[in-house]
């Protein structure tokens, strides 16, 4: 809904993060509906009276009214749609938005619009704030954020042979990506294993819309097999490691009793 008049315009945005600058004011890192990913300035908004600080805070989705300036975009104005309140309550559900929001802005770069990309941003955060299948909430975004940043893996047919994956344990190539049949998976190096119910649960989350499966409920062993998978191969893609999922396991580790003294 762009309406930019002269050097001011409107957007809709869900805020990444945040740094502060100066004595008051802070830097936000944006993913708007309009521009894609956009740094911008809100000035004056660590003063106690300011009025936009609580509709800026990280996860929040926003529309704002912004100016554009020399170096970065100036907020004038902010009124939060969604404070997503049940993040912010729950650390587990709020560790999961952190990694959300760390895998789209390593993906993505300042360079343009991608609606598909905000809505599917903003439908994650509200499932995360809502829903109780929260591994499942988490695997259909990355398996999509893939499909949308043009990493699509193949899990279908062989990447090598091209033959169709049969009903057995397979190899999973991120050199290659996709699934190696076991012949020609066992010549990659590169390569790692993939238990059949792992890629079952892919498949069915890479063919499928939400509503197919929203009331899936993954088993822990294939949760697991499935989150190493993914980060294995989101840090091939990024030739880095996400921050985030490290983060993740302690608090889980927390939830289980781990963090408790003996």
């Amino acid at each position: 809904m762009t309406a930019q008049e002269g050097r001011t315009y409107r957007a809709q945005a869900i805020v990444l993060g945040h740094f502060e600058y100066g004595e008051a004011d802070r830097i936000l890192k944006l993913y708007t509906l309009e521009k894609g990913k956009v740094s911008a300035i809100a000035k004056g908004v660590r003063k106690i009276r300011s009025r936009k600080a609580g509709h800026l805070e990280p996860f929040t989705q926003v529309n704002l009214f912004l100016a554009q300036g020399r170096d970065l975009d100036i907020i004038t104005q902010a009124e939060a749609t969604n404070l997503m309140m049940g993040l912010r309550e729950d650390l587990h559900r709020m560790a999961l938005a952190s990694y959300v929001v760390e895998v789209l802005d390593r993906f993505t770069y300042e360079e343009g619009p991608n609606p598909h990309l905000f809505r599917l941003l903003s439908q994650t955060l509200n499932r995360l704030d809502a829903h109780i299948n929260l591994e499942t909430v988490i695997h259909f975004y990355e398996v999509r954020l893939l499909d949308l940043t043009g990493y699509r893996p193949q899990l279908f047919t062989c990447i090598d042979c091209g033959e169709t994956i049969q009903a057995q344990d397979q190899f999973f190539s991120p050199l290659g990506g996709g699934v190696a049949c076991p012949k020609c998976g066992q010549r990659r190096a590169e390569a790692w294993s993939v238990d059949l119910n792992v890629l079952r649960y892919l498949r069915h989350l890479q063919r499928s819309n939400w509503a197919a499966v929203s009331m899936l409920t993954i088993p822990p062993d294939a949760h697991k097999g499935i989150q190493a998978l993914i980060e294995a191969y989101f840090t091939y893609l990024l030739e880095r490691r996400l921050n985030t999922p490290e983060f993740l396991r302690k608090v889980q580790g927390l939830q289980n009793g781990g963090g408790k003294d003996d």
